[in-house]
């Protein structure tokens, strides 16, 4: 079978011929050129779909946490030296600035009438001594008495011992008499003896009987006279306690009058006002000739500083930034003085007494600060910033870039944010929780979990948890451009990083 050749059209066939007649590196040169055009139309197709991102480089540094607050440069030492005593200051010898040592004479009150006191009180106690002698010489008189008492007592007792025994005596021979009367008056009824006999026997036993009288009255005596002596005793007893008080009173008065002489003394001694440490007069509160009064409260004449190569700055922190202030916390700050100098010190005392002024709380936070440069004064202004937490050579990422683990995040609704939602990340970002990063890496969004080490008001000290390095210089998502067509919906799901709600499911 023979076969037809058909003829082409004429458009196509004049195309063909004209390429025939193209030399051929022109013609890899075209196709080349249309190749690049088709890459370029399909990567800027792409790009209209996806969204644009916001981000912030990674950057590793120290993050410190910090609380700001005004305070007031004070000595650590301060000293307010008063005066005991009243009267009129009559010598200064120190004055602002002044340097001195501990016992060195400040001034001096006039001291003549103090010393006119301590004449009186020394008067007074001669004649309380005075005193004494004459009551303990009372007092020893009135002991002779008691025992002059007691002896005539003894002797009155035993005259009374013997009286009794006289009544023992005569009643004795009593009753011989009145035995010899009856046996004779028996004899003389028998007429053995003569009337006589019985006459005499009768004188006898009168006269015995007489004696036992006597010696009864005798008795009595002594014992009334032994009564009274007695009586005598406890009359000599009372003078001798009553002398022996007496002495003791003055004795007692002795003690006060030489309690009074020593406290003239020491006021005495007080009229010279001495510095109490080494340190500097930094303020002096009276003038020769002025009248101190030391009653109910103590003037004050000179205010010295112990030392004011150590300063303390005593710094006024607000309720909301006191509970992360502790001792140890380094403190940096200024002072109009010096507005371009940052002086250094260590929290030393967080002080748990308040100061309420217009319902605002503070607490004195006392920081402790070498000022061997002299440059501090007393009552400068400290505007300070106390450094509660610090995270040394750490990754830092702002806090728009962290999204927390557990936040609820809505479903519904638009979002320009890479966690999708309704708008920017609300949920607090707390230190030591877990938190998800977007990192744009080669081109792609990719999800990173971190651990939160560290939170200031605008960035974040993080950890990475998962595979992969987070490292400095690299781009974390912090939002999305407006206006760009993948910000309506789901923006970033085609490039493995969920969009609305894609904190559920995060494991």
């Amino acid at each position: 079978m023979a076969t037809q050749s058909l003829p082409l059209p004429a458009g196509i066939g004049g195309i063909i011929r004209a390429a025939a007649r193209v030399p051929r590196p022109m013609l890899i040169a075209f196709a080349a050129l249309v190749v690049a055009i088709a890459v370029a139309l399909t990567l800027v197709a792409r790009a209209r779909t996806l969204p644009r991102t916001i981000t912030t480089p990674v950057l590793q540094q120290t993050l410190a946490q910090s609380v700001t607050a005004s305070g007031t440069v004070n000595p650590q030492n301060s000293i307010s030296v008063g005066t005991q005593v009243s009267g009129t200051i009559s010598d200064i010898y120190v004055d602002y600035n002044s340097k001195v040592r501990k016992g060195q004479v400040l001034a001096r009150i006039d001291p003549s009438t103090i010393q006119a006191q301590l004449s009186q009180a020394q008067a007074n106690y001669a004649q309380a001594q005075a005193q004494v002698a004459v009551a303990n010489a009372n007092a020893s008189g009135a002991g002779s008495g008691v025992n002059v008492a007691q002896a005539n007592a003894a002797a009155q007792n035993a005259a009374a011992v013997a009286a009794q025994a006289n009544i023992a005596k005569a009643q004795s021979a009593l009753t011989l008499a009145q035995q010899q009367l009856q046996r004779d008056q028996t004899l003389f009824a028998q007429g053995y003896i003569a009337q006589a006999t019985v006459q005499i026997d009768q004188s006898s036993a009168a006269q015995d009987e007489a004696a036992l009288a006597q010696a009864q009255a005798a008795y009595a005596q002594a014992r009334a006279q032994a009564v009274a002596s007695s009586a005598s005793i406890g009359e000599s007893g009372s003078s001798a306690q009553a002398q022996a008080a007496q002495a003791q009173a003055a004795r007692a008065a002795v003690q006060a009058a030489a309690a009074t002489v020593q406290q003239d003394s020491v006021n005495l001694r007080n009229t010279v006002i001495t510095s109490p440490v080494d340190g500097t007069v930094v303020a002096r509160d009276v003038n020769v000739g002025q009248t101190v009064a030391a009653s109910l409260q103590t003037p004050t004449l000179f205010t010295i500083a112990e030392n004011l190569a150590k300063m303390e700055v005593d710094i006024n922190v607000g309720e909301p930034d006191i509970g992360g202030v502790k001792p140890g916390d380094p403190v940096r700050f200024t002072v109009l003085a010096y507005p371009n100098q940052v002086f250094t010190g260590t929290v030393h005392q967080v002080r748990i007494n308040p100061q309420t002024v217009n319902n605002v709380v503070t607490y004195d936070v006392v920081v402790y600060v070498n000022n061997a440069s002299g440059k501090l004064l007393p009552g400068m202004t400290a505007n300070a910033t106390i450094v509660v937490a610090s995270a040394p050579k750490a990754l830092v990422v702002p806090v728009s870039a962290l999204h927390p683990m557990q936040a609820a995040v809505a479903t519904t609704g638009t979002s320009n944010a890479p966690w999708g939602g309704s708008g920017a990340n609300t949920a607090p970002i707390a230190t030591g929780s877990d938190a998800i990063l977007l990192v744009q890496r080669n081109g792609t969004v990719q999800r990173e979990r971190v651990h939160v080490g560290l939170v200031t008001s605008t960035q974040a000290a993080v950890t990475p948890l998962g595979r992969g390095a987070l490292s400095a210089g690299e781009a974390v998502v912090t939002g999305f451009a407006s206006g760009t067509r993948a910000s309506q919906g789901n923006p970033l799901a085609a490039h493995g990083a969920p969009g609305r709600g894609f904190a559920r499911g995060i494991p």
